[in-house]
């Protein structure tokens, strides 16, 4: 019976990968990438020359019964990864991860980069206990979900594209309240990464004055009055 890797890359520096993660890439016999033109590039850098496929949120419905069928009849290995950082989140992996283990078939996750950590950390909120919600949805449901939070205790994680996040300031001030403290992080790891904080009304006066560019971290303190961890 085969394994299955998941192979954390980089989510900007091509340095953060690890030392493991690149002789796993080299040692399997085929590497499921979400986008194979970006992990080509990864490759190519590294000068590895494992085979790919196409594994990405259109065709994992399609194909997944196919790589597990593999897995179990075969000694073989493969490698899941992502456009960037650990796959699964917020990116594919699920299912074909839920369908291995149903199969018994081992998986293996690597440590490795993801974004939220380091833009947890600087944050400067408590990081003793998160709730991390990734990408709200884009249209149904988006309102429902942040209004949910109003109640959240715990320090909350969104992720969002540049193209949304006037818009979710917007509704964090209307739903969450304008003083809500906000720390948000862009660019993690790349040349223009950057952390700004404040309150919610006054990071949103920013982001019209210079729409700032890249994929963002947007970490909400909670609405506890007391910071202190026991």
């Amino acid at each position: 019976m085969g394994k299955l890797y998941i192979v954390p890359t980089p989510i900007g520096n091509l340095g953060d990968i690890t030392l493991r993660a690149l002789e796993t890439l080299k040692k399997v016999e085929m590497i499921l990438a979400e986008d194979t033109r970006n992990t080509q590039k990864l490759l190519k850098h590294f000068e590895i020359n494992t085979p790919m496929r196409s594994f990405h949120q259109h065709n994992e419905h399609k194909i997944t019964d196919g790589i597990v069928d593999r897995l179990k009849n075969d000694e073989l290995s493969y490698a899941l990864v992502s456009d960037a950082g650990t796959p699964g989140i917020s990116d594919p992996a699920y299912l074909l991860v839920k369908a291995c283990v149903e199969m018994e078939i081992d998986v293996e996750c690597l440590p490795g980069a993801t974004a939220f950590v380091p833009a947890l950390i600087e944050s400067g909120f408590p990081t003793d206990r998160f709730v991390f919600e990734g990408f709200l949805p884009q249209k149904k449901g988006r309102l429902k979900r942040l209004q949910a939070l109003t109640l959240e205790t715990k320090t909350i994680i969104l992720y969002e594209s540049p193209y949304r996040i006037l818009k979710l300031m917007e509704q964090i001030c209307e739903i969450l309240g304008n003083d809500r403290q906000l720390s948000v992080s862009r660019e993690i790891s790349k040349i223009f990464h950057e952390t700004q904080r404040g309150t919610a009304q006054e990071l949103l006066n920013k982001f019209k004055e210079k729409m700032p560019k890249g994929e963002f971290v947007v970490i909400i303190k909670s609405k506890n009055e007391e910071d202190t961890i026991e």
